[in-house]
């Protein structure tokens, strides 16, 4: 895949900007890289394919650059997506897209006059096994969906084994950690996957001794919106950073069986109806890379074509509406209602 693009931002030097720069080189050889972090630059930058390293965002605009990918963490998002939205930069920003919602309707306002691309990062859409298990639902393989269990979970001090947990973005609430923004990747699924949120029921707390002054730990309950015949599918969503079991997984209980999706398998199995046991009908993991891959792809695709993205700004700002409503309903303990949280909002 060719581009027409020459020049891109990348935002932030942690991980996930270092996977970035890496993609780029790999597939885009031709296109310039600066990098805007807020330590100060070294010589180390050339070894990894940067071009350019700056320290502000005035030299970032200098820069000119016709995209940027926003990369730093998430509680400094707006402050660097909006400047460089008003040049008219096509903005990719890693999920999740801020930490509130606060903001968001003013950067997607300033994208839509501008006529540029703003899309959420949430990769795991293009994973083949998430997509395969929407196709299958899609086609109402096990019949109607009754209930729907998802389940999400690593140990924070394993996570990232060349750093001190206590240091990472996820264990600072100043930096947008904790598993709801962390995690968030099951909010944008389950939104792609059932619809809009109509209520949430959640409990949120801290149960390790992990050194953090985040959540560690979520318990959630959704109801989606009803279907033309007033039906309301519910689900449930445990979220955590302490079970050492690395888990993402998803279960669609139907009329006609179960489908079960499992991330770290890269699989997708039904049990159908007076079944037996679970059979395998998809299967495929990639390696690591392929989902930013192809997300990388499909940003400058919808720059090229000046089409929609598969995540927009707007369902970017649809898991941030409903990680406020279950913060809210876990501080009042109760019900909360989307529809009226939101109308609610100063």
């Amino acid at each position: 895949m060719e581009s027409s693009l020459s020049r891109i931002l990348i935002v932030g030097m942690g991980s996930i900007g270092k996977r970035y720069i890496s993609i780029i080189n790999e597939l885009f050889p031709e296109i310039l890289i600066a990098v805007l972090r807020h330590q100060k630059c070294s010589e180390q930058f050339i070894m990894v394919g940067v071009d350019y390293c700056l320290s502000s965002i005035e030299e970032a605009l200098e820069f000119n650059p016709q995209a940027a990918i926003i990369a730093n963490p998430a509680s400094h998002h707006l402050n660097t997506a909006i400047p460089l939205a008003k040049a008219g930069v096509h903005l990719l920003i890693e999920k999740p897209i801020s930490i509130t919602c606060e903001g968001l309707d003013n950067l997607i306002h300033i994208c839509d006059e501008k006529n540029i691309t703003l899309m959420t990062g949430y990769n795991l859409r293009f994973l083949p096994s998430l997509q395969a298990f929407r196709r299958f639902l899609d086609e109402k393989k096990v019949g109607k969906a009754l209930s729907v269990r998802a389940e999400v979970g690593q140990h924070l001090p394993n996570w990232r084994t060349d750093s001190d947990y206590r240091n990472t973005v996820s264990a600072q609430k100043k930096l947008g950690g904790g598993v709801l923004l962390e995690l968030s990747h099951e909010f944008d699924y389950l939104l792609w996957l059932f619809g809009q949120v109509d209520w949430v029921e959640a409990r949120i707390s801290k149960q390790s001794n992990f050194e953090i002054d985040v959540e560690d730990t979520a318990y959630i309950m959704f109801g989606f919106d009803k279907d033309s015949c007033g039906y309301q599918l519910t689900a449930s969503l445990n979220m955590d950073f302490i079970r050492h079991d690395t888990t993402r997984s998803c279960i669609v209980i139907g009329e006609e069986g179960s489908l079960k999706w499992d991330a770290m398998n890269g699989s997708v199995e039904v049990f159908k109806k007076n079944g037996s046991e679970w059979e395998t009908i998809f299967s495929d993991k990639p390696e690591r890379n392929y989902t930013y891959e192809k997300e990388v792809q499909h940003f400058f695709l919808c720059i090229e074509d000046k089409a929609k993205p598969l995540i927009t700004g707007e369902e970017g700002k649809a898991s941030i509406n409903v990680i406020d409503a279950i913060r809210h309903s876990s501080q009042n303990s109760k019900l909360v209602t989307l529809k009226r949280m939101i109308g609610n909002a100063p």
